[in-house]
């Protein structure tokens, strides 16, 4: 996320378009993210805490709508989170039981063919959008696919699309990550996986398995099946 750290001032304008969406709309919190694919996401902004938690949570576990809205390229509007998430990300839905979400809507972030994240938005109680609070929602997210793009198209050339702009802040999963490909013999996706599972086991959060992995106070073997 090197281009947008150094672009403070484009940042300073998403969280402005973003805390004015969560002022307009009757949701209590929202998030942005930038995506090079389903296993390397960033956080770029959080409204609040619990928005945070979701992030965290989503990209742990590697589920959640955050990632579906993602790879599908379609909003997920999920009016009654703790009812669907059981069933469509039973992880995630356990994970997050114990937090005041009552619905999230995530949209994708896109300009043409081009996949760049998504924003997730969230309400404390259950309940649908109606169609012109869904029209705003839309427009905001043109807005930040459109900063987001602006910035990238700048400062990013490389042949892997956004993987780019993904931040060092989690150098540390991408080297665990490979700690366990060169103990296992495996590929980056089982690693991941395998990551995401010991952490979801141990009720830790993946950066911090990963950071005890590469200071060496956890064994990959100990990931082993």
């Amino acid at each position: 996320m090197a281009a947008l750290r150094d672009n403070e001032s484009k940042l300073d304008t998403l969280a402005r378009v973003i805390r004015a969406c969560v002022d307009v709309l009757p949701v209590d919190g929202a998030s942005i993210s930038v995506m090079s694919g389903p296993r390397e996401r960033e956080t770029l902004y959080a409204s609040d805490d619990i928005s945070a938690q979701i992030e965290d949570v989503q990209f742990s576990l590697g589920e959640g709508p955050c990632f579906e809205a993602f790879a599908t390229r379609r909003p997920v509007l999920v009016p009654d989170l703790p009812q669907a998430s059981i069933l469509e990300w039973p992880m995630f839905a356990a994970a997050i039981s114990s937090l005041p979400i009552g619905a999230i809507f995530a949209f994708p972030l896109q300009a043409g063919a081009i996949g760049i994240g998504a924003v997730d938005l969230y309400r404390r109680r259950p309940g649908w959008l109606t169609r012109d609070e869904l029209a705003v929602a839309l427009e905001v997210v043109d807005m930040v696919a459109a900063v987001l793009l602006g910035v990238l198209l700048g400062e990013v050339d490389d042949t892997d699309g956004l993987r780019g702009v993904l931040s060092p802040g989690r150098e540390q999963v991408h080297q665990a990550t490979g700690m366990l490909i060169a103990a296992f013999n495996i590929s980056a996706e089982e690693a991941l996986a395998r990551l995401r599972g010991y952490a979801f086991v141990v009720d830790r959060s993946l950066d911090e398995v990963a950071k005890d992995i590469v200071s060496r106070k956890l064994s990959p073997l100990e990931l082993g099946e």
